[in-house]
């Protein structure tokens, strides 16, 4: 059977917050007491989709390419990550991504617009081949607890 080369990739990121520093999620500085920790930016939406990616290309993750070792990434915009992922899957074309950012606070769904533009623009991608959930966990767990943010990503690659 000849089949069309698709590939599917699921990514899924945790930051833990912490005062002192900015909350970026896709690529936008939201308002809150609490940012979250990491080398770069650490946004964690970004970085599940970059793993999402490499995962449809069978290439491993992000800590392969860009470790939290280098200096070279400290304090890096993960949208400028994104766009690098994007340009490994050179031969593929996005059909698209799918991502679930899991918060108790902030409330998220005033900025989802801006991150879709933001995520789409790094992509080089139309807008509707991007989608953003926000959802929260019912105070369960550290998310509920607001010690962490987690996000959840899948990306689909068609062969050009």
């Amino acid at each position: 059977m000849n089949l069309p080369d698709i590939r599917i990739g699921n990514g899924y990121d945790v930051h833990r917050l912490v005062e002192g520093r900015k909350l970026i999620l896709g690529g936008v500085d939201v308002p809150h007491s609490m940012g979250l920790d990491g080398h770069s930016d650490a946004d964690a939406l970004v970085h599940a989709l970059c793993d999402a990616l490499l995962g449809a290309l069978g290439a491993g993750d992000i800590g392969k390419y860009f470790p939290d070792t280098d200096p070279k990434w400290k304090g890096v915009s993960s949208l400028r990550l994104l766009k690098e992922v994007m340009g490994m899957c050179k031969g593929f074309k996005l059909a698209n991504v799918d991502s679930v950012i899991v918060a108790q606070q902030p409330k998220l769904a005033p900025h989802l617009a801006e991150m879709k533009k933001n995520i789409a623009s790094a992509l080089d991608v139309e807008i509707d081949r991007v989608n953003i959930k926000a959802t929260t966990t019912e105070k369960l767990g550290f998310v509920g607890r607001e010690e962490g943010i987690a996000a959840y990503a899948v990306a689909l690659l068609v062969k050009k």
